[in-house]
C-alpha cells in the first residue's frame, strides 16, 4: 500500500457535517438509539440534525465535537437559567454512526446521556443519525448468530490475546457443519469491539443469511495492535508483529476450536482504514493463508504487487463517495484488465465513517466463498 494514500485515509475525519444552506429545523427530535437507558438526550430529527443537553451548572463553556459551524469546529451549547446547556448542530449530519465528546472548560469528557464506543484510542460517546437504508443492519425477528469473546495464547507477545467470534445461527445445532472464516479488522484508534458495536457486523450477517443472500460463515475480530502508530509516524508502522499473531497464532487456534474449513480457499481477510492497510500487507506477505481480500477505505492493490503470487479468488476495494472513489474504481478496473477478479464499491454520501464500512460489508459478504 502506498503510504501517501494511507496517510490521506487515516487523516480523514471520523465525524463530518454536511455543509448546507440554513434551513428551518423541524422540531421532531427523538432520543438517539445510542443513548444510555432512559436518557432523553442527545436527540436527532428527521433532517439529520443533532441536539444536545448537558447538566453542568458550574461550567463556563461547553462545545460538542460533533458537527461544523461552532467554536473550534464543533457545536457550542448555550447555558439556561436552570444550569443546563443545550445546542443543535448548525446543519444536518451524515447518516450513520459518529463518535463525539464534550469539551467543558477545556477538559474532554464523554456525554453522560450517550453510550460509549472505543474509538480515537479512547472510549468516546456515540450517536446514530438514522440512515435511509438502515434496514440492512436493523435488529429484526430473524434467527440470530452468537458473538462470543475468546482468549487465545500468543507466544510472540507473551500474553493471552482477545478476539470476538461471530458464529451464524444454527452453529450449535448443526454440529457436523464446517464453515468458512472471515478475519475482519478494525481501524486505527479502535479495537476488536468495533465491528460488533459500531459496525453491527453480526446483524448484517444475520439479515443477509435470513434473506438467503449469503452462505453462512464465521467472522473473527481481534485487536490489530494499530494504536501504537501515531500520526506523523505512519511511515515507520509495520504490520509484521500482527501478521505473526494473526496467521501463526490466531488462525491455528480458531481452526482447532471452531468448526472451520481450514484451508485458504475458505478463508478471507478484510479491514477498514488501517485494518485495510494490515489486510493489504498480510495478504501479500502470506498469500498461502487467504483467498479473498477486501480493503474498506484502506488503500488499493496493483497488478505489480501481485506478480509471482497466487491469484486471489477476489479483491474487493471500497470507500465513501467523499473519500477517493476515482482511485478505488480505477484500481479495480486496472486489476480486471490484468486478469484479476476485482470489485469496487463506493458508498454514496458518506466519508471515512462506519456507514461506509457497514455498506461495504453488506456488499462484499455475498461475494465471499462462492
Amino acid at each position: 500500500m502506498k503510504f501517501r494514500t494511507l496517510a490521506i485515509v487515516l487523516m480523514a475525519t471520523l465525524t463530518s457535517g454536511l455543509c448546507v444552506a440554513q434551513t428551518a429545523v423541524v422540531e421532531d427530535f427523538k432520543p438517539s438509539t445510542c443513548n444510555q437507558p432512559g436518557q432523553e438526550y442527545p436527540q436527532v430529527n428527521s433532517q439529520g440534525y443533532a441536539r444536545f443537553r448537558v447538566i453542568a451548572p458550574n461550567a463556563q463553556s461547553i462545545v460538542v465535537s460533533l458537527g461544523l459551524g461552532g467554536a473550534k469546529g464543533g457545536t457550542p451549547l448555550a447555558k439556561a437559567a436552570d444550569g443546563s446547556w443545550m445546542g443543535t448542530t448548525a446543519g444536518p449530519m451524515d447518516e450513520g454512526f459518529h463518535y463525539y465528546h464534550l469539551t467543558i472548560d477545556g477538559g474532554v469528557f464523554n456525554d453522560p446521556g450517550a453510550m460509549n464506543y472505543y474509538g480515537s484510542t479512547r472510549w468516546e460517546s456515540g450517536i446514530e443519525i438514522p440512515a435511509h437504508d438502515k434496514d440492512f443492519y436493523a435488529l429484526k425477528d430473524v434467527p440470530h448468530g452468537n458473538v462470543q469473546q475468546i482468549l487465545f495464547p500468543s507466544k510472540s507477545t507473551n500474553t493471552s490475546r482477545r478476539a470476538f467470534v461471530y458464529t451464524p445461527a444454527g452453529y450449535d445445532k448443526n454440529v457436523k457443519t464446517k464453515y468458512p472464516v472471515l478475519y475482519l479488522q478494525h481501524g486505527w484508534g479502535e479495537d476488536e469491539t468495533a465491528w460488533s458495536n459500531q459496525g453491527h457486523a453480526n446483524l448484517i450477517m444475520d439479515n443477509l443469511i435470513a434473506e438467503g443472500k449469503i452462505k453462512p460463515f464465521i467472522i473473527v475480530m481481534t485487536y490489530g495492535m494499530t494504536n501504537e502508530a501515531k500520526f506523523g509516524s505512519i511511515r515507520s508502522f509495520t504490520a509484521k508483529p500482527f501478521e505473526t499473531v494473526l496467521v501463526d497464532e490466531l488462525i491455528p487456534y480458531i481452526d482447532a476450536n471452531f468448526r472451520t474449513i481450514a484451508d485458504k480457499d475458505h478463508r478471507a481477510m478484510a479491514g477498514l482504514s488501517m485494518g485495510g492497510m494490515e489486510t493489504h500487507a498480510i495478504t501479500l506477505a502470506r498469500p498461502e493463508a487467504f483467498s479473498y481480500y477486501a480493503l474498506l477505505s484502506g488503500g488499493i492493490y496493483t497488478p505489480d504487487e501481485l506478480k509471482g503470487k497466487a491469484s486471489p479468488k477476489l479483491m474487493f476495494i471500497s470507500c465513501g463517495s467523499r473519500e477517493n472513489p476515482d482511485m478505488v474504481k480505477k484500481a479495480a478496473a486496472t486489476l480486471k484488465e490484468a486478469g484479476y477478479n476485482a470489485v469496487s464499491f463506493v458508498s454514496e454520501n458518506t466519508a471515512h465513517e462506519f456507514l461506509t464500512w457497514r455498506r461495504s460489508l453488506k456488499e462484499v459478504a455475498p461475494l465471499l466463498f462462492q
